[in-house]
């Protein structure tokens, strides 16, 4: 039996929508190949999610046809095949004898595509920041007649504007976020290990909600009472007990769209410093979409925020937010002082307002944030509070 193409999250005409401003890039840049490694970028433009970037692959795009080649190992091209919009011919399989061979790999295999399309000898495009070292002087030494053109973050700064059918998938993830939010205001109470907790969290996660599955699990990031004053902690065997406050940050997932939410909860009634700090916070949280409209920067919402804080006896050393999309974040702009880039309709981001003010004690809110025309719309729609658990 023959495996056929699978449901596509989008049109093929969205793809080869993306693929087209991907050239217009690389007419400016004059590059007539560009291999995309990143593989968020890949599934941007094929639909491809499986888990094989850590090995050699690559995204031939040409600016002479119409669809991408996808170079990957033999036993993730099925899923290639099932996954991407193309035609089965540009899904193309390299042996698996390349897997863990020092001498030859998978990109050696991309350089002889490049040769036998006659590619060798122009401008090529190449991600250097998905790529090691060797790999990039693999591609310089062995296309020696070829200008290798570094074009690390072209392809993410196109993604920072989606589409409208961009948008409505990561509505959907944002409906996620909102269902585990709420799930673990259900699950927890004194006597529950953290660990409990973040099981059900990933089962909502993966349920999805109205019908619609999680896709892929992002990281829970979960700190319980004494480690609130720190962001990045897994959940542990910790049992929650009165008096916890555990800071929570999740997504939900969509065809690889994620939706980032944070939030606070109390075992028990809040902490008068607490409730504080939320209220000073959340003023902060309407400044900031108050500023969000086309046309203002990145710093206009995030001074915004800062000088809300500021005058009601808060700081905050990190910034707040970045491009949200595919693989969660997207490392382009960010939501800081200083950082001029324009925001347009269909920009989306997290607003991340988490605030680690001592070591121990910090607070958690966040919402995944679209620009629209004429302002902002709030995607995740978990209640703005801190959720107290009797």
């Amino acid at each position: 039996m023959v495996v056929a193409r699978g449901p596509q999250p989008f049109p093929r005409g969205e793809y080869l929508r993306r693929i087209a401003l991907v050239k217009s890039e690389m007419a400016r840049r004059e590059i007539d190949a560009f291999v995309i490694t990143d593989q968020h970028n890949i599934t941007y433009l094929t639909g491809y999610t499986a888990l094989s970037a850590y090995v050699p692959q690559g995204l031939v795009i040409s600016a002479h046809g119409e669809e991408p080649a996808f170079i990957l190992r033999r036993q993730d091209a099925i899923a290639a095949i099932y996954q991407c919009f193309m035609e089965r011919d540009k899904i193309i399989a390299y042996p698996e004898a390349l897997i863990g061979n020092p001498e030859t790999d998978g990109y050696d295999c991309i350089i002889e595509y490049l040769e036998e399309n006659c590619l060798a000898r122009r401008g090529i495009g190449v991600e250097a920041n998905s790529l090691s070292v060797q790999a990039v002087e693999k591609f310089r030494k062995r296309l020696p007649a070829a200008t290798i053109v570094d074009c690390s973050a072209a392809v993410t700064w196109i993604r920072i504007v989606k589409s409208d059918l961009e948008i409505e998938v990561m509505r959907d993830a944002a409906a996620i976020s909102d269902a585990a939010i709420l799930r673990a205001a259900e699950v927890m109470y004194p006597g529950v290990r953290e660990v409990d907790v973040a099981a059900e969290i990933y089962a909502t996660l993966v349920r999805g909600t109205h019908g619609k599955p999680g896709s892929a699990l992002e990281y829970i990031n979960m700190s319980s009472s004494p480690l609130i004053g720190t962001s990045h902690l897994t959940w542990s065997d910790h049992i929650l007990s009165n008096g916890s406050q555990i800071n929570l940050e999740l997504g939900g997932n969509r065809y690889g769209y994620c939706a980032g939410i944070m939030r606070t909860y109390s075992i028990g009634r809040a902490s008068d410093r607490l409730r504080q700090v939320h209220e000073v916070q959340v003023a902060g949280l309407e400044a900031a979409l108050d500023a969000v409209r086309p046309g203002r920067t990145c710093s206009d919402v995030a001074n915004a925020f800062y000088r809300t804080i500021e005058k009601l006896g808060l700081k905050k050393e990190s910034r707040c937010g970045y491009p949200i999309g595919i693989g969660w974040l997207e490392p382009t702009a960010s939501l800081r002082d200083g950082d001029v880039t324009e925001l347009k309709p269909n920009m989306a981001f997290h607003l991340m307002l988490g605030n680690w003010i001592d070591e121990d004690f910090g607070y958690t809110i966040s919402e995944t944030i679209r620009v629209t025309e004429t302002g902002v719309e709030v995607l995740t729609k978990a209640p703005r509070k801190v959720f107290e658990i009797s």
